[in-house]
């Protein structure tokens, strides 16, 4: 039997501050913490969550698991998550329902996105998609690495510590280059783990194969992304900046260059008229598959079987 877990959403940094049992936060939007000194209550909360806030961290050793779905990640040494808000989390506790990380060592930085206003960085941090990536996606860093992201933490901490008309510019631009080092060190990881992904690159021309030989699945509409990325248990996000780093083109680009490919195929294999192949890809509408063909081969589908007879 399956019981419904109630979510709160930790909308406030003092709040979260609270639940963690760390001093409250010196600035309202922006904060650091050593996780050496959190010790979360015992609550319900942990079960599943969510914030109005983004948070990156460094930890170390952690005691507690994290959980996404069905996945659990423990903390190894030098390993970085990053969370944006109204993402879901799980935490599942240790030592008799305790969560307790004294065990773990580094750092926890929130921020609320209210503290990017007016800045470039509110639009560019959409543009980082390890964001939404799953925790068992996470970035691990060398030593050096490692020891670069802590010296901006430490320099964020000590910057608001000290408020004048400097201090959010000063702040903001260390979150900015803290991020900017972070998208290095995570195509730094997909080149190091570049046989893993071409297995998954195998994994996934395998399952736009099956795809596209199961005339019950295409009835069901085109193949997204999300069903590429179910498939290979990761997030949507790591796929498509996964593909990027090997190939240059993301997820969707691989998905309309496979139905290019097979309608290609029928156009020439069969009599079928291009509103049928549409609708045998999964297409709703023919002129979808029309603009979509023009669009990467500058000619009409019509045009292209008539180019071979």
């Amino acid at each position: 039997m399956e019981f419904y877990i109630n979510m709160r959403t930790i909308s406030s940094l003092s709040e979260f501050h609270r639940l963690l049992s760390i001093p409250p936060p010196l600035h309202p939007l922006v904060s650091v913490a050593m996780v050496s000194e959190i010790h979360a209550t015992d609550s319900e909360v942990w079960k599943k969550f969510s914030t109005d806030f983004y948070t990156i961290s460094l930890k170390n050793n952690i005691q507690s698991k994290i959980k996404y779905g069905q996945q659990y990640y423990d903390f190894d040494k030098g390993t970085m998550i990053f969370t944006a808000p109204k993402q879901i989390q799980f935490v599942e506790v240790n030592k008799t329902n305790t969560f307790n990380e004294t065990d773990g060592t580094g750092y926890v930085l929130m921020f609320h996105a209210d503290y990017l206003k007016k800045h470039p960085l509110q639009t560019t941090i959409k543009n980082y998609g390890f964001f939404s990536y799953a925790v068992n996606e996470a970035l691990h860093l060398s030593e050096q690495e490692e020891k670069n992201i802590v010296e901006l933490f430490q320099k964020i901490e000590k910057e608001y510590q000290h408020i004048d008309k400097h201090t959010q510019d000063i702040i903001l631009s260390q979150m900015d280059l803290l991020l900017n080092y972070c998208n290095r060190f995570y195509e730094r990881q997909f080149i190091t783990r570049k046989a893993v992904n071409n297995d998954l690159l195998s994994k996934i021309e395998q399952l736009l194969n099956a795809y596209f030989n199961d005339a019950e699945q295409q009835r069901n509409g085109l193949i997204t992304v999300e069903y590429l990325a179910n498939k290979l248990n990761i997030s949507a996000n790591y796929l498509s900046d996964m593909l990027r780093s090997l190939t240059g083109q993301n997820a969707q680009q691989h998905i309309h260059n496979k139905i290019i490919e097979v309608a290609k195929e029928k156009l020439l294999s069969t009599n079928l008229s291009v509103s049928e192949i549409a609708y045998e890809l999964g297409f709703e509408q023919p002129q979808s598959l029309n603009r979509l063909f023009k669009n990467k081969t500058k000619i009409s589908p019509l045009k292209y079987r008539k180019s071979f007879n």
